[in-house]
């Protein structure tokens, strides 16, 4: 079946962050695909959608980046409300906050109204990262651990693929497992959900730290995006005015049949 002839779902609103265009382990054309089956009022590209840090080091533009690039402009054109909120790893876009380019809004953080009335918050979140605002090198050796981890995943992958088996996130697992992350994670969703209250709206919805979560344990419904680096995960708002968090999953690629090799049988004389 064809992109084209496959059925389109229409959002309220679109949140997506954590892309990392120029980290050459990324899941574009999964995003390519989610973003050919939904259509939104208003796609809030929530921070880290180019990696700055990795092209200022080695230059990695394959062809679909371009794909990417035009299937949003093309949104924006058709009269989709285009909302860019820099994150860290594209910082450089913060120059340009408060601006236009065409049809695309750039801004530190927005306030986002939905069907019911509920006000949200839209922050990358960097901004509440005390590691990445007061020891930036520190910021880039985790940067660092988290390539040579997805280095390691691609390897583990691979022989995950040859037995059939579905993908695996190294680093989703140690987000769960290991003591000092679920901590990191919790006192980031603390210092959101806290500014959310301050801010005096009903939720919050970042990015960052490619943990895709929603829950209202702190008094604030909290929503993270997650990431197109591993996770392939988005937020919508239905037209109902209900936020969902969506997995764009990939299946399994077929395991190719094993190539029998036939034994010639040397008849006598021959």
């Amino acid at each position: 079946m064809t992109t084209e002839a496959r059925e389109v779902r229409r959002v309220r609103a679109l949140f997506i962050s954590d892309v990392h265009l120029g980290m050459r382990p990324t899941r574009i054309n999964q995003l390519i695909d989610f973003l050919r089956r939904h259509d939104a009022d208003a796609i809030y590209l929530v921070g880290d959608i180019v990696d700055g840090w990795r092209l200022a080091k080695a230059w990695h533009w394959p062809a679909e980046y371009n794909i990417l690039g035009e299937l949003l402009i093309e949104k924006a054109l058709g009269g989709t409300r285009m909302v860019v909120l820099p994150g860290n790893h594209d910082e450089f876009l913060r120059e340009y906050l408060g601006t236009y380019f065409g049809e695309i809004e750039f801004v530190d953080r927005t306030v986002h109204t939905t069907a019911l009335g509920k006000t949200y918050l839209v922050i990358h979140g960097d901004q509440f990262d005390v590691v990445v605002e007061h020891a930036k090198w520190l910021a880039h050796v985790g940067d660092w651990a988290y390539r040579l981890a997805l280095r390691i995943n691609s390897v583990l992958n691979w022989v995950r693929r040859r037995l059939g088996l579905t993908y695996w996130s190294l680093s989703a697992w140690a987000k769960h497992k290991v003591k000092n992350a679920v901590s990191v994670i919790g006192r980031f969703e603390e210092a959101l959900s806290l500014e959310a209250r301050e801010s005096g709206v009903d939720g919050v919805i970042c990015g960052h730290i490619h943990y895709a979560d929603m829950h209202e344990r702190l008094g604030i419904h909290y929503v993270n995006t997650g990431d197109w680096v591993e996770s392939c995960t988005a937020v919508a708002e239905t037209d109902e005015g209900l936020l969902e968090l969506i997995t764009w999953s990939e299946a399994p690629p077929p395991r190719k049949p094993r190539r029998i090799r036939r034994r010639r049988v040397i008849e006598p004389g021959e």
